[in-house]
C-alpha cells in the first residue's frame, strides 16, 4: 500500500516561505495544509493570509486552506475566497488545543457540539461546491466527544478527518490514545487519516503496523523538529543523506533571509527562530546546549555566529 504524508497546519511556522523552503530542499510530503485563516468576527481576510494562500506563491506544490471558525457565515465567507484564488478544498480546523482558541467554541472546543457542527456543515454543502475536509481531535475534554459528532458527520460527502489522537485540553503532553483513534475507525464511514507523535521513521512504522487500513499521516511537529523525516519514511531508510548539515544549512539560511526581509528589525526575526530551533534543535547532538545558545544570541550577528558554531559542531 502506497503511502501519503501530509503536513499538518502549524500557526506561526508552516506558511508559504516554509513550505516552498522545506519542499525545496528535503521533500517527501505530499500535501501541505495552510495554517488556519481565523476572521475574529470582521468578514476581512488579513493580508498574512492573504499572502500565504497567493498562488504565485505556491506554486510548486499541493496546498489547502483551513479555517477556524463556529460561524456559518464565516464559513461561506472563507469558502467563497478560497475558491477566488482557484482552490477546491477547504479544511475545517476542530482540533487547535490552545484555551484561547477552545473557550470561544472553536477548534477543539467545539467537538462537543455537533448541533453547532452540523449547522456549519449544512450551510456549506447546500450553499457551495467546495470539498470539505476536518482537522480534528478525539474531543476537548474527553475522548468520547468525537464519536458524538460521527454521525452527524456522516450526513456529508466530507473528503476525509485528519485525527489528532489526542484530547484538547492535553496540547501536546502526554502520550496519544491510540485505542481511541482505533475506535475511530469503526465508528464512521468517512476515510480517516492519522496525526500524532510521528516524530522518527520507527513511530512511523509502529503507527503503520498498528493501523494497517490507514495510508494518509499527517506531520506536525515531528517535521519541523527533523525536516528530514518526510522523505526518510517514503524511501524507507534510517541513513540521514552525507551532506545533512549541508542541506540544513542552506535551508535554514533561505528561510532566514526570507523572514528578515519581511519582518522589520531584530527582535521579531529572533522570536521566529527562537520559535523554529524550540524544533529544530531536537534533532541536534546536544539539544538543550543547541537551544541555549541560539537563544543567548542577542542581536542578528551574534545569532549568525551561534548557528555556524552549532553546525560546525555536528559536521
Amino acid at each position: 500500500m502506497s503511502i501519503t504524508l501530509l503536513s499538518s497546519p502549524l500557526q506561526g511556522f508552516t506558511d508559504f516561505r516554509f513550505r516552498n523552503a522545506f519542499h525545496h530542499y528535503f521533500g517527501g510530503i505530499d500535501t501541505f495544509y495552510a495554517p488556519y485563516i481565523r476572521l475574529n468576527g470582521k468578514l476581512k481576510i488579513k493580508q498574512s493570509y492573504q499572502l500565504d494562500l497567493q498562488p504565485e506563491n505556491n506554486t510548486t506544490l499541493e496546498v489547502i486552506p483551513q479555517v477556524m471558525t463556529n460561524d456559518p457565515d464565516e464559513f461561506m465567507f472563507v469558502v467563497k475566497y478560497v475558491q477566488s484564488l482557484g482552490y477546491k478544498e477547504l479544511n475545517w480546523n476542530l482540533g487547535c488545543p490552545y484555551p484561547m482558541v477552545t473557550k470561544s467554541g472553536m477548534g477543539s472546543g467545539l467537538i462537543c457540539n455537533p448541533a453547532k457542527i452540523d449547522e456549519v456543515l449544512k450551510k456549506a454543502h447546500n450553499e457551495s461546491d467546495i470539498t470539505v475536509s476536518m482537522k480534528m481531535r478525539m474531543g476537548y475534554d474527553n475522548a468520547e466527544e468525537i464519536l458524538d459528532a460521527f454521525p452527524i458527520l456522516d450526513n456529508y460527502p466530507l473528503k476525509n478527518i485528519a485525527i489528532h489522537a489526542r484530547i484538547g485540553k492535553q496540547l501536546y503532553k502526554g502520550p496519544v490514545d491510540l485505542e481511541a483513534f482505533e475506535r475511530c475507525i469503526t465508528s464512521t464511514k468517512h476515510k480517516l487519516y492519522y496525526n500524532g507523535d510521528i516524530t522518527s521513521v520507527a513511530s512511523f512504522k509502529s503507527m503503520e503496523a498498528r493501523f494497517p487500513g490507514i495510508d494518509h499521516f499527517m506531520i506536525g511537529r515531528g517535521l519541523i523538529a527533523d525536516p528530514f523525516l518526510p522523505s526518510m519514511i517514503k524511501n524507507n531508510t534510517t541513513e540521514y543523506p552525507k551532506d545533512r548539515w549541508e542541506i540544513f544549512s542552506q535551508f535554514h539560511d533561505t528561510i532566514y533571509q526570507q523572514y528578515d526581509a519581511y519582518l522589520s528589525g531584530p527582535t521579531p526575526i529572533k522570536m521566529k527562530m527562537l520559535g523554529f530551533w524550540e524544533f529544530f534543535s531536537k534533532s541536534f547532538s546536544n539539544p538543550q546546549k543547541t537551544y541555549k545558545a541560539i537563544k543567548k544570541a542577542g542581536n542578528p550577528v551574534k545569532y549568525k555566529q551561534a548557528v555556524a558554531s552549532i553546525l560546525s559542531n555536528e559536521k
